[in-house]
Formats: C-alpha cells, sequence, structure tokens
C-alpha cells in the first residue's frame, strides 16, 4: 500500500475514569490499516481514580503518561511535549476510530503544501438507533460535531478527531491549558490565521457514542458554559462587556426552538417533546452555571 516511507504519527488520548471506553478505543487503534511500526499511541492520565495502566498495558505501541492538573488541553500539550511523531492525530478516549482513520487522515494531510490541520468526520451513534432515549436523541440532533461546518464557519475542528503536523504547533503554539472546554476552536483559529489551509476529511472516521444520561449531558454543558467563560475572561472584558455578554447569553432561543420542532429527523410529537424538555432543563444548567461564575466567584468545571 506504501510505496514510500510512512510518516511517524504520535496519536494523543487523553483520559479521566473512562477505562471502558478507553479500552475500545485502544483495540480499535490496534486494527489501524496504517503500519503499526510507524506510529506511537500516547495515553495521558488526566488524574483518574482509575488504574489506566491496567488498559494500556493490554496493547503494544502505547505510552502513558500523567497529567495531575485537570483540563484535557493541558493533558494533550504533556503528549505533545513526549510525542516522537512528525504528525500528531487527536482522539479522545471514548472515540472508535475506524480502521482507515489514521491511513486517510494522513493522506489528507500530505495531499497539499501549507495543510495546517485535517478534521476528519465524526459520527455519532445510539445504542439502539429504532428507540433512542431522550438524551442519546438530543446529543445526536443538538450537540453533534459537524465537522465540515466548524471548518467552514469557524475554522476549526474538534480534538475528537484532528491530525496536525508537528511543526505546525511549534509554529502556533501548543492548546490553551487554562481552558476546559473550547481550546480545539481557539487552537483551530490560531492555525488559520497564520495562514494555513484547514482541510475536512471524510473518510478519516471516528464513532463516538451518544450521551444516554441526563448526568453525562449536564457535565458537557456545565464544562462548555465554564469554557467559554474562560475564553471571555482572557480577553480582561470591562464590566459593562461583560452584563452585555451575559444579555445576549440569556436571550430565549426561539429560533432553535423552531428549527426543532420543524427538524424531520424528530419523529412525532413524543419525541418533539422530549427534544424541547432536555433543551429546556440544559438552558436552566447553563444560566445557573453562568450566574455562578460571573456573580459567584466560582471557577469552571471540567465537566
Amino acid at each position: 500500500m506504501y510505496s514510500i516511507q510512512p510518516a511517524f504519527v504520535s496519536i494523543i488520548i487523553p483520559v479521566f475514569n473512562d477505562n471502558q471506553h478507553l479500552q475500545i478505543c485502544l483495540e480499535a487503534i490496534a486494527q489501524q490499516t496504517y503500519p503499526s511500526e510507524h506510529y506511537e499511541i500516547i495515553v495521558v492520565d488526566n488524574n483518574s481514580k482509575e488504574d489506566v495502566s491496567s488498559v494500556t498495558a493490554l496493547f503494544e505501541n502505547v505510552v502513558l503518561i500523567h497529567e495531575p492538573s485537570p483540563g484535557s488541553y493541558i493533558a494533550r500539550n504533556r503528549g505533545i511535549e513526549v510525542a516522537r511523531g512528525e504528525i500528531i492525530a487527536f482522539t479522545d478516549a471514548d472515540c472508535i476510530p475506524e480502521p482507515a482513520w489514521l491511513a486517510n487522515g494522513v493522506k489528507a494531510l500530505q495531499s497539499e503544501p501549507n495543510v495546517g490541520l485535517v478534521a476528519g468526520h465524526i459520527e455519532l451513534f445510539v445504542s439502539d438507533s429504532n428507540y433512542p432515549n431522550p438524551f442519546e436523541l438530543y446529543e445526536t440532533i443538538a450537540l453533534a460535531f459537524p465537522q465540515d461546518q466548524f471548518l467552514a464557519n469557524d475554522n476549526f475542528g474538534v480534538t475528537a478527531n484532528l491530525l496536525t503536523f508537528k511543526h505546525i504547533l511549534d509554529a502556533v503554539g501548543l492548546f490553551d491549558e487554562t481552558l476546559k472546554s473550547g481550546g480545539d476552536k481557539q487552537w483551530g483559529q490560531r492555525v488559520f490565521a497564520a495562514g494555513y489551509k484547514q482541510l475536512y476529511a471524510e473518510d478519516a472516521r471516528v464513532n463516538h457514542p451518544a450521551r444516554d444520561t441526563w448526568d453525562a449531558l449536564r457535565k458537557r454543558a456545565v464544562r462548555i458554559i465554564g469554557g467559554r467563560y474562560d475564553v471571555l475572561k482572557s480577553n480582561r472584558p470591562s464590566a459593562i462587556a461583560l452584563l452585555t455578554d451575559l444579555v445576549i447569553f440569556l436571550k430565549p432561543p426561539f429560533r432553535f426552538f423552531l428549527r426543532t420542532w420543524q427538524d424531520t429527523r424528530l419523529k412525532g410529537p413524543r419525541q418533539k417533546f422530549q427534544f424541547t424538555v432536555v433543551m429546556l432543563r440544559l438552558r436552566w444548567v447553563a444560566i445557573q452555571e453562568r450566574f455562578r461564575l460571573q456573580f459567584g466567584g466560582g471557577v469552571s468545571e471540567r465537566g
């Protein structure tokens, strides 16, 4: 398949108390069509209570390192520091890369000059496609990862499926370690601002299970609101600017509500009602978290 020497790739996977999914992820990576001698897997234990080594010891090509400070971006940075690859591939412990993921991602990254990043496809799936529960239903419709749209509209790709060159990281810098969420967007926009191309690779695919419990969705909402607030605060806004942003944040999502009831993926009034209830509950969680951060002096959580 490879007529020339393949590039050496470092796959970086942060993990926090998720041994079950991590093992599934590593099993999928072991099935990659890319030559195993040309990649390494760096698992970064982000201070898990679980014994991550009990999983990583089952696989070859895996390096386990530790990062005690909370946050996936600081964990990814620690992985980058020890990475030997000229190409860096990011995925998450709860993702399941398809066999050609790495080969197709590397091919896209090397397909043109001056490419700064490749965002691969992320497919959300539910445990039973005929009967998704309300939380799975909400995530697959409202919280999916349309990487092509992220690139086209906001110049970034999420780190659940992202490839770049080590020299790009050297040029634009690593992820912002202070962020619990949104660091991939901030980093991708730095890559774009530096003049590098950004490509979408539909055939570099990973599968991602939809969150299927209220607690999982709530934690995600808390993490995202905290990340957005941290980005806002990093720009040192005035009190008026903070208040203005809060007013905009509190604006009722009428347009989103209307689109929901018109979405053909929601089958009938029952699913639309379930979706709306979850949306309103998450909206309330987001408002509470924003007020806690802005007026309670709280610190953003990892979710």
